[in-house]
Order: C-alpha cells, then structure tokens, then sequence
C-alpha cells in the first residue's frame, strides 16, 4: 500500500530544502547509440499482453534472459508478470542477481533504462513485511523523480503482504509524513534535503535500514547535496547493502563509492541502453523576440498529443505559458514557485488529456513520464549539454517515437555544437512553419474530418444553401469552399497576408544574422595566427579567459563546510544562470564572494537570498569591498603559501590568501 502523503489534511509547514530547477541530467556521452527495448520504469504494462489478445498466439522465445531467469522470489515474480515485463532491460538482467545474491553495485545507467526495476525489485526481496519499520531507503535529487520512483516500487509489491512505501520530499507538509513514518513503512523514497530534515526531528531512523539506494547520484552531487548524502550515510548501520546509480561515473562518485561501499559490482550498460535514440532531433535558428510566435507556430502545426517546452528561467516559463494562453493554446506552467499539490494538479490534466502543453524549467524534467508526450521544445538552449539529453528523454520513452525541437539564436551555435559534440550526433537544421504552412495544416486536419461528417448525414440544409449562393452569385463552388475553409482557419484575407510578411522578414533576419556571425568567426580564425602563443595555446585547447561580472557576497563560508559544488548548485537552481554564468568563487571563514558574469535581477536575488547551502541561508547581497565588512566579516581562510591578499586582491603584510575556485574553468 502506497501512502499519498500529499491527499492527508494538514497544516502546511515551512519547507527548508531548497528548490531545484535549471538542472539536467548527467546523461553519458553514449546516448545516440542504439538501444534494446527495455522494461517500463512505472506502472505501464506492456502493450501486448494476455488481456489484450483476442486469441491466444504462440509468442516467439525470448533469445535473451527472461525475468524468469533471474530467481525473483514469488511474490515478485507474480508481480513482474502482472505488469507485463518479460525480458530484462540490461541493467536489469546484469545488477537485479548481483543484489539478489547481496552485492553492492555501481550502476553507469542514465534515466529511461529500465533502473528503477533494477534495484526496486531485489530492494523489496530484502524487505520483511513483519516489521513495520524503515528497512530501505532511496535517495532521489528531485520530488519529482522520488514520486515516480515511489510509485513503481509500489507496483512491484503488489503481490506482497502489506509492504508500505513512502515518498517523502520537500514542497510537501511535514506532519503526515511524520504521521506516515509513525505508524509504520517499510520503504522511504525521497529527497535528500527532506530525509535530513526528518532524521533531524526525530521522526525517521535508519538503524534497521537493509538496502540503501543513491538513484542518479552524479546529478545529486552536482547539486550540492553531498554533504546531506554523507550524513545520512553515516546514520544508517554498516552493515547494509548499497546500490548507486549515476549516469556518469566521475572521481567524486567513485569517492563515494569507495568510501561507502563494500567491493562492489561495476555495471555500465550506457553504451547499450538509450532513451533518445526514438527521439527526432531538430533546432531552428529564431531571434529572440521571434521565440513566442514561432514556438505558437511549431504548437499549431505538430501532431503530438501532447508537448513540453523548457526555459532556463521561472520567469521565463511564465510568460512563456501567459503567451501562449493568449493565443488560444492550452498550456499550463510548472516551475519552483509552483505549490507541490497544484503541480499535481498540473501534471495529472497533462496525462487525461485536458492540458496540451506543458511549460516547464527543468525542475519538472526528473521523474515525468506522460504517454502523451510526442514533442519537446527547447525555448532556451540548455546551459549544460548533459541537460539537453534529459529533457529531450521526456518523449520518446519506453519504445515509443518523439521529436524534441531546440530554438537556437543566432549567437548560441556554439552551445548547438558542444550539445552536439556530448550526445555524437549531428541535429538536423529545419524550417519554423509560416503562418501559410499553419493554415494549411489546420485545413487538412478539418478535410480529414469530412468523410465522417459526410456519414453522418444530415447535410441538406448547408447543401442548398451553397447551392444558392454559387447560382445568385456566379461563384465557382470550390472557391466558395475554400474562402469557408480561410474563415475557419481564422484567415481574413489581410491580416494573414502581414503575418506571412513578418514572418519573412523574421527568416531574412534569422539568415542575415547567421551569416553575420559566420563572417565574424572567420575573421577570428584568420587573426588566430597573430596571437601570442599563449593565446593560441588556449584557444587550441579550448579555454575561455572569463570576464570577472558582478561580485557578490554570500552568508555561507568554511566555517559552514560549504564547498564551491553547492554554491554553483544554488545559483544556479535558484537564480536562472547556468554554471558558465558562475566565475570565480573565494571561500572565506563565515561568507564567500561570489563573481557573477549573467545580470540578476531583483526577483532573482530574492530567490537565491532565501535559498540554502550546507543548511545555511544563502543571503546574496553586492559585496562593497573590504571597507563595508566589519566584525565578523573581516575573517580569513588559513594562510597558503607566501603571496598574502586581501580579498580584493591588494597585498598586505597580515593579509591571508583566501582558496578560490572557477566555476567556468574547472569544468
């Protein structure tokens, strides 16, 4: 029985994880290859299955392992033919017997591969029912994700007796988690920040924890949580067994594994598992002020049931979702300023039907997956490549067809070509449809409702009254059809023949802007060879030399562990930047200055006032030099080496050096 802690009534309570948006997945490099047809994730059964088939069919013999194979006890067993799975994902027929036989694992596997499974059905092997307590628990980055997983952990018990899951995370009430925790569960799936928060009161304790997951933990490090992951590590007994999942396997990850893991099993199935391979990929050069027409234009004219277009900023996504209202598109926004409950809300009309298009920052990336998703629009350009895999694996899943469209303007070609470089394919350039190829489209879709209409009957009237007209006024009855048929497309005559003119002129803009910066590129690639050999050094390598911005003070220093990963997973979750947006970063005792190349504006700066690192407030404000920090501010780091500055860079006799870092260089 699953606990819907969201439907409890209860006073809402102030919630201190911080948000998390503007973020992508760590997908592998690997993600174009091709893929093998993998298990679904949730609750989704396969397509054909017994229930479904008139008569009966022999099925051709699985070449591969079967879950059959892999000695799930019965219950699951029971569970795993119910819903429809027969043949294993790879990452699931190679991590599910190695946990089974009580391994520890590392898995290199990216989202839509068919995990979940992988570790939620031996996860629910080492559960006993008997004991109404906490025996497993899974660490998710987003609420989002942790729900999915919840969910699908629930299906996978279903045959067993009793066996309680719980998705805690922020965003919702405490007490009815707390209620839920107190009257017993036997599997917590949640958010990091949230878990600690629970640890912290009292109400949830690890000491009998038997399985213990980090789901998609590159992603959960690179936003700051390591130190949450770390203590709640530390909380749960040593002998227990552990199974992390990341889409990449970096030094810090190996880190954590060698430190929390015992001889474990390395799985990497990227190569052979994929959520993007379904996937068509396009981008379409837009200027910026033609983003919204254009992004109506593309809505209007695709097939897909239903859409998801991503913007890098909350602000973003509300006028975004505002634009489209106003244009008669049914679309609705989700970012983190929206409630947990209402995102719910939002999320479910999206699935029945009554929402077509979704307008999302990528908070809402982790953890959706609505069938009737066909389309995905990038409005912004992801600020991480990696980010781009993840939004696009919004479609295309679990064996169906997508296409994903990223509106590139004319200076972001070379985030077009990093993105490209990451996932080793080349995207296929393409064409905004004219307001012309908008109409045409609407027409065909109405002529593709005539037949039936005509089947039905009932036609006289209008056929004599067309009749009528075409006799008293000499008008060939298919122009009579065709001018019915611009009415009804909204096509007046002059008002769609300025909208083609504007719209031409927005491609010769598009075009001429492009050349434009071609021209200048290669202006710069001839006078790369007066440069000094330095610079030509650099730019073989592929270093850019930042501008320094604004800098900025932050109320979070050594004296509050913070490391330079959870500042840059602050601002970025909370400001609307990207990590290239981040310069360099001096840590101090009690705060750490902060060089900002992107403008924030003063929404901007709210948000990230109130957001949190290593439990702290961050509390931005503009740093105003050493002369505006008294007291406490005046604290250094310890000394390092003999060239002693002040934080402003000037030399001084009892000046200490402060450790600085660079989000931009240390990628």
């Amino acid at each position: 029985m699953s606990i819907d802690t969201h439907d409890l009534i209860a006073p809402a309570e102030q919630d201190t994880e911080q948000d998390i948006a503007d973020t992508g997945d760590q997908t592998a490099p690997e993600a174009v290859t091709p893929s093998e047809p993998t298990a679904p994730e949730a609750t989704t059964p396969a397509a054909t299955t017994a229930e479904t088939t008139p008569e009966p069919v022999e099925a051709p013999e699985p070449t591969g392992p079967t879950f059959a194979s892999l000695n799930l006890p019965a219950p699951l067993m029971a569970a795993v033919n119910k819903l429809g799975f027969v043949t294993p994902s790879a990452i699931q027929a190679r991590a599910i017997p190695e946990l089974l036989s009580g391994r520890d694992i590392t898995g290199v596997a990216q989202t839509g591969t068919g995990k979940t499974a992988a570790f939620g059905l031996p996860l629910l092997a080492a559960v006993d029912p008997k004991l109404r307590k906490v025996q497993a628990l899974v660490l998710a980055p987003t609420r989002e994700l942790a729900m999915q997983v919840a969910d699908a952990i629930e299906s996978f018990a279903s045959e067993l007796d009793d066996v309680r899951v719980l998705p805690v995370y922020g965003g919702a009430p405490y007490i009815p988690q707390q209620r839920a925790l107190r009257d017993g569960v036997h599997v917590v799936v949640g958010t990091p920040g949230r878990i600690k928060d629970h640890l912290d009161r009292g109400a949830l304790r690890l000491d009998d924890i038997r399985f213990l997951v980090l789901d998609e933990a590159d992603e959960m490090l690179r936003m700051g949580f390591a130190e949450d992951v770390e203590e709640i590590f530390g909380q749960a007994p040593a002998k227990r067994q552990v199974a992390l999942f990341s889409a990449t396997m970096p030094p810090a990850i190996r880190k954590v594994a060698d430190h929390h893991m015992t001889d474990p099993v390395q799985i990497a199935v990227t190569r052979q598992a994929s959520t993007v391979t379904a996937v068509r990929q396009t981008y379409a050069v837009v200027p910026f002020r033609h983003k919204v027409g254009s992004l109506a234009r593309v809505l209007s004219t695709s097939d897909a049931d239903a859409a998801i277009v991503f913007t890098r900023t909350r602000g973003a996504a509300e006028d975004v979702g505002s634009a489209l209202i106003e244009k008669g598109i049914s679309a609705a926004t989700i970012s983190g300023d929206v409630a947990q409950k209402e995102r719910e809300k939002i999320v479910e009309r999206l699935r029945s039907g009554a929402l077509d298009v979704l307008v999302a920052t990528d908070v809402a990336a982790r953890g959706l997956d609505v069938d009737r998703i066909g389309l995905v629009v990038n409005f912004d350009v992801p600020g991480e490549p990696e980010a781009y895999v993840h939004r696009i694996g919004r479609t295309g899943r679990a064996g169906r067809t997508g296409e994903a469209l990223t509106f590139v303007t004319p200076h972001e070609r070379g985030k077009l070509r990093s993105i490209e470089r990451t996932i080793r394919a080349t995207l296929e350039e393409v064409e905004i449809p004219s307001p012309r190829d908008v109409s045409a489209h609407q027409v065909k879709r109405a002529l593709g409702k005539v037949a039936a209409r005509r089947e039905a009957g009932r036609l006289d009237m209008y056929t004599e009254m067309i009749r009528t007209y075409a006799e008293e006024s000499g008008t060939d009855p298919v122009e009579i059809a065709a001018a019915m048929a611009a009415l009804a497309v909204g096509d007046d005559g002059p008002r769609a023949r300025a909208e083609q003119e504007e719209y031409e002129r927005e491609r010769t803009e598009a075009k001429s802007a492009a050349a434009r910066r071609n021209t200048r590129d290669g202006d710069r690639h001839e006078r790369s060879g007066d440069r000094s050999p330095r610079a030509r050094s650099e730019g073989e390598r592929g270093i850019r030399r930042p501008a320094r911005g604004t800098r900025y003070r932050i109320a979070v220093g050594h004296t509050h562990g913070v490391q330079p990963g959870g500042i840059v997973g602050a601002l970025t979750g909370e400001g609307g930047i990207t990590g290239a947006d981040v310069g360099k970063i001096d840590i101090f005792g009690s705060f750490s200055l902060v060089d900002i190349i992107a403008p924030l504006d003063n929404d901007a700066l709210d948000r990230l006032a109130r957001a949190r690192v290593a439990g702290k407030p961050l509390r931005i404000t503009l740093d105003r030099g050493p002369a505006a920090r008294t007291g406490g501010d005046r604290d250094r780091a310890p000394r390092s080496g003999g060239d002693h500055r002040r934080p402003d860079g000037e030399r001084g006799p009892r000046a200490r050096t402060a450790p600085h870092w660079d989000a931009r260089t240390s990628r």
